[in-house]
């Protein structure tokens, strides 16, 4: 092996070996759903409040029996606050709003729902299925506050909104099949 391709392969494995160590270093959640699993990463330095908040929701089983109730294809799916009946869970005191912290609402990221209150989320989610800059913090515009990003089952998102949505009661763009959150469990080491 010449000294070039020796080189470029010791870089890739440190590369590879520090990839993996920040990955280890942040909390990772698998969403077992009735369409597959989505396992997301967790960023609680960009966004600890909100962070410590979505593990207490995971942590208590909260997400378990929970719904994709809102699925808008070329825009995202929200889910986390209704059972499949669409009646709303109690939840939590609402969080103050992160998205200050200048992650991006990009394909893949997840993302507090919140009312025109900036500072009302408390469970609700959604997952962006593209890059929704509108979304984001500005000096104009509070934001929604990105706090992780989907690192496998972004096909079992993408399908979400390949479902047939209709109204159900106040709400449009509901799955008519319901999409469930089988169960919502911290990922512990591989």
């Amino acid at each position: 092996m010449n000294f070039k391709k020796l080189c470029l392969a010791l870089l890739a494995t440190i590369t590879l070996s520090f990839n993996h160590g920040a990955l280890a270093q942040n909390p990772v959640v698998v969403l077992e759903t009735t369409l597959g699993d989505v396992t997301l990463e967790l960023f609680p330095e960009q966004a600890p409040i909100t962070v410590k908040n979505f593990l207490a929701y995971v942590d208590s089983g909260f997400y378990v029996g929970t719904i994709f109730h809102r699925a808008i294809p070329r825009f995202m799916v929200q889910g986390g606050g209704f059972n499949d009946k669409m009646q709303a869970k109690a939840t939590l005191d609402p969080i103050v709003n992160e998205a200050k912290n200048r992650l991006h609402n990009e394909r893949g990221t997840i993302a507090m729902a919140r009312t025109s209150n900036p500072d009302s989320a408390s469970s609700q989610f959604f997952i962006n299925l593209k890059m929704n800059m509108s979304l984001d913090w500005s000096p104009r515009n509070p934001g929604y506050t990105v706090f992780g990003k989907v690192i496998d089952g972004m096909d079992v998102v993408d399908a979400m909104v390949l479902e047939p949505t209709g109204r159900v009661d106040m709400h449009d763009d509901v799955p008519l099949e319901p999409i469930v959150i089988l169960k919502a469990a911290r990922q512990t080491g591989k």
